[in-house]
């Protein structure tokens, strides 16, 4: 029988007397007859002695070949180990460099995986397959190593392009729980080819046999997992979606924030943080009031005193509704009669705003503008149900001041003038021009400058712009209102007509007493300046559609109007 066979023999080579280099020779099958491998030093200066003592080296199996210093260097980088080493390497290195984004890691993701698959398949190590050729144990570990690497590093691309997916349709909450599956199910089907490609396993049988396990674990998880899966039919039915307002039995309500695997988290009204099961929303009725689209509808109710004609008070609070800047007027609002007895007048007014988050501030304007109409056409609000009436003597009414003018009842329903005494109030209410106007009339056109402060007694005005192309609304004026202030005050041109939407009574205050009453009270310009500026930004706004422009400020707008009247 041979002697035990080693792997390789050593021999050390003499280049130069400071030089001397271990040449390893690669023996597929060396036997040795003695327990160590054979050492000679070469003496590159004589070509006789180096061939003698190679001669001797020479085996009886069969020739060998000797690696020189520079195909042992190459034979070490070419290692696919080593190679992605320094891909790992480049990796980071670009990591640090580039800005760190979603779309920023999903493509140096799909760069590294495809210089992964570069690199196997050069090396001729397919990821996708089994090992069938006999390798060594080392090798078998390094090649499971990289295949094992290959396949999750395509299950992190796919899932980075799931996450981007739903970035790109603007929905990255809604999608949280979908998002999960796919993400879970992606690295599963990943787990499952390394166990059948890398570790040569069949995958039926560990499937088979974990099939028991996971009846167990869904006897014991039976609740956590109505759970998961009423949420998971609840997004793919999608009854609801982050930043709807819905409403659930008993009256629970609020804004959804977002849906996960166990429950679906709503904020309310106040502000409070409701967590409710997915299995119990599935169950529930739900409203959603976000749906079909963002706008939402609303009603308020308001009683009347039958001191008028029922037509008439349905006139003034469709004039409500009609003067409303709060509302849409897309959706025609309503005003409908419910109920009527000898003691009041039930109306119902009904509209629409644009979002759900609105209806509060639409319904503080409508009251607001209720009174002010109900005020201007001389109508009266009923009692409460079940108040007591109380009747007065007419002695007791005859001895009642005196009900005030029109005008004087103008001045007093402005803020503006509330800081004036009654007998400024009087005097300037003696020298008001009263000044009608009938539906559709243009009572101020473009690019003219008004000489007196309009105050509107009754009726709808618009504030439009037309400029041949189109025609838009700035928005519209109530009783109460006033407009004409950028020409009195500044000299200034008006911005937009100001058409009757309705039949429309309007006082109007001269210049020259208007200036009379700014040098006694020269507080009365600030709040007008305040006023002017932000009528002016609400107008540029909606002239440029939502761009930012430059604010024009109160102090400025109150400077020029002093210099103007000459108040300081």
């Amino acid at each position: 029988m041979n002697s035990p066979v080693r792997p390789r023999c050593l021999i050390l080579r003499y280049d130069s007397p400071r030089e001397l280099t271990l040449v390893v020779v690669l023996l597929p099958r060396f036997p040795c007859g003695s327990s160590s491998p054979e050492l000679s030093y070469l003496d590159p200066r004589s070509s006789s002695s180096n061939s003698a003592r190679l001669d001797r080296l020479s085996l009886r199996d069969g020739p060998f070949s000797l690696a020189s210093r520079d195909d042992a260097m190459n034979e070490y980088w070419s290692d696919p180990l080593l190679q992605f080493l320094g891909l790992l390497v480049l990796r980071g290195a670009a990591k640090l460099v580039l800005p760190d984004s979603s779309l920023g890691r999903l493509l140096l993701n799909v760069v590294f995986f495809s210089a992964l698959t570069g690199l196997l398949l050069y090396h001729g190590i397919p990821p996708y397959l089994r090992e069938y050729e006999p390798v060594s144990f080392a090798e078998r570990i390094s090649n499971g190593a990289l295949k094992t690497i290959w396949w999750f590093g395509g299950a992190m691309v796919m899932a980075s392009s799931v996450r981007m997916f739903l970035i790109f349709e603007r929905k990255p909450r809604e999608g949280r729980l979908l998002q999960d599956l796919v993400v879970a199910l992606i690295y599963l089907t990943a787990a499952l080819c390394v166990v059948a490609y890398v570790f040569s396993l069949p995958v039926g049988t560990i499937i088979a046999t974990s099939g028991v396990f996971a009846i167990v674990l869904g006897l014991a998880l039976q609740s956590t997992l109505n759970d998961v899966f009423s949420g998971i039919a609840l997004n793919l039915g999608r009854p609801l979606s982050v930043g709807d307002w819905v409403m659930l039995e008993d009256n629970v309500q609020g804004r959804v924030l977002e849906t996960n695997w166990r429950s679906t988290q709503l904020l309310s009204g106040n502000n409070d943080l409701i967590v409710v099961p997915n299995s119990l929303l599935a169950k529930s009725r739900i409203t959603n009031q976000s749906g079909p689209d963002l706008s939402h509808g609303a009603s308020l109710k308001v009683r009347m005193a039958p001191t008028r004609p029922p037509g008439a008070i349905l006139d003034a609070m469709e004039q409500v509704l009609l003067s409303s800047n709060s509302i849409l007027k897309t959706s025609s609002p309503s005003a409908s009669i419910l109920n009527i007895d000898r003691d009041s007048i039930e109306i119902e007014l009904s509209f629409r705003v644009a979002d759900i988050g609105r209806v509060s501030n639409a319904r503080n304007e409508l009251f607001d503008l209720v009174y002010r109409h109900v005020e201007a056409a001389g109508l009266q609000f009923s009692r409460a149900v079940g108040a007591v009436h109380v009747e007065v003597e007419p002695s007791a009414i005859d001895r009642s001041p005196k009900r005030a003018t029109t005008p004087m009842r103008l001045m007093n329903s402005i803020p503006l003038f509330t800081g004036l005494t009654d007998e400024e109030k009087e005097d300037l209410a003696a020298n008001m021009n009263r000044l009608t106007f009938r539906k559709e009339d243009v009572i101020a056109h473009r690019d003219t400058a008004l000489t007196s402060l309009m105050i509107i007694r009754s009726g709808v005005v618009a504030i439009e712009e037309n400029d041949g192309s189109r025609n838009m609304e700035l928005g519209r004026l109530a009783p109460g209102d006033f407009f004409g202030e950028r020409g009195v005050l500044l000299g200034a041109l008006e911005l937009a007509d100001v058409r009757a939407l309705t039949p429309v009574v309007i006082y109007e205050i001269p210049k020259g007493r208007l200036a009379a009453i700014l040098r006694e009270r020269p507080t009365i310009a600030d709040e007008l300046a305040l006023l002017l500026s932000t009528r002016t930004q609400a107008e540029e706004a909606l002239h440029q559609a939502g761009t930012l422009q430059p604010q024009v400020h109160s102090n400025a707008l109150s400077m020029r109007i002093k210099q103007f009247f000459r108040l300081s």
